[in-house]
């Protein structure tokens, strides 16, 4: 199955927010097939649907999240509170479920069953941990994920904590679970672990997950096409 695949360095999440929206549009118009789009973010601190109106689990107020360099955003995936920054890698695959089972949580074990593959080749046991979502090692998180989808069509998706600054999450209650811990691929690893080491390993396991055939996308192309220009 033919899929666009692009490479959007890191980007500000307003930025990739808005970006995903056309290109979702765009999927659900058939003028671009499936499209994953792989980002590293800024530090900026996410609250999905659950956690709308509340900031129970959010602990630094808006003075040290200035201080960190935090940015913070009310967006409409599901779940709770997160943190993106340096060293995670993000993954938004916007894909029309019409073609992958119409089932939304199927596509959550979908995604959760490719970063545990991922994370497999490089020596790291990780699992789930029902009936939270996401990727674990012992009683840590290594990878959150939270998505949405109108008409079908997915938009959010995974970060996986390859190296980021894990003192950010202490300001946070991550996901809304108070009684388990974050972790990355560089703790775990006991090394230092790059990104671009990271990410070609898990585009391949979602090409084998989606039976994607990809074709590299520049940025300046994919605005174009999703704008119907």
């Amino acid at each position: 199955m033919q899929a666009r695949l692009a490479h959007l360095g890191r980007m500000p999440y307003q930025t990739a927010w808005d970006l995903q929206r056309q290109v979702g549009e765009a999927v659900r118009t058939g003028d671009l097939p499936d499209t994953v789009l792989m980002v590293e973010h800024p530090p900026v601190y996410t609250m999905g649907r659950s956690a709308h109106g509340s900031l129970d689990n959010l602990l630094w107020d808006e003075a040290r999240r200035k201080q960190e360099g935090i940015e913070l955003f009310m967006v409409d995936r599901g779940g709770d509170i997160t943190y993106h920054g340096p060293g995670q890698l993000v993954g938004y695959p916007i894909v029309d479920l019409a073609r992958h089972g119409r089932d939304l949580h199927h596509y959550l074990r979908l995604l959760e069953a490719t970063i545990i593959r991922a994370l497999r080749s490089f020596g790291i046991d990780a699992y789930r941990d029902p009936p939270h979502t996401g990727v674990w090692v012992g009683e840590e998180k290594v990878a959150a994920i939270g998505v949405k989808a109108t008409e079908w069509v997915t938009q959010h998706g995974f970060a996986l904590n390859v190296s980021p600054d894990l003192n950010h999450f202490t300001g946070i209650i991550p996901c809304g679970i108070g009684d388990k811990g974050v972790t990355s691929m560089k703790k775990l690893l006991g090394r230092h672990i790059e990104i671009d080491e990271v990410m070609p390993v898990v585009e391949q396991e979602l090409a084998l997950t989606f039976d994607f055939s990809y074709e590299d996308l520049a940025l300046k192309d994919l605005v174009t096409t999703s704008a119907g220009k």
